[in-house]
């Protein structure tokens, strides 16, 4: 009976990694630090000689911050290989939270400026 289920939780163990092998494994990690090494060069060589402008390098970090994050949570996280309506949910909770954090940050920024004292 334990042999059972022993085997049972090495079989699942093993389904839970199914999609992403050894091979994968790198090339998400060569991607990171790929994108890791194009933001230190934005920060380090591009921003300071003035190549381009601040927002233009704010909008870029916040791109590739975004692209980090989806790697991270796709493949280390596993979302990638679950059901597309957990997918789903957790991606729509997530345009809700940004959606809610902009409008503060609008609004923040309208009563600061509108309603000083």
């Amino acid at each position: 009976m334990s042999e059972h289920n022993i085997h049972n939780t090495e079989e699942h163990a093993h389904d839970e990694h199914a999609g992403l092998s050894k091979a994968k494994i790198w090339q998400v990690f060569f991607i990171l630090l790929g994108i890791t090494v194009v933001e230190f060069v934005i920060a380090l060589v591009i921003l300071p000689q003035g190549m381009v402008s601040h927002m233009a390098g704010n909008i870029a970090y916040i791109l590739l911050t975004l692209l980090k994050a989806y790697y991270i949570v796709a493949f280390f996280m596993h979302l990638k290989f679950e059901k597309t309506g957990l997918q789903l949910s957790l991606g729509l909770a997530f345009i809700f939270i940004i959606y809610f954090i902009t409008l503060m940050l609008i609004e923040g920024g309208y009563l600061h400026t509108h309603m000083t004292l």
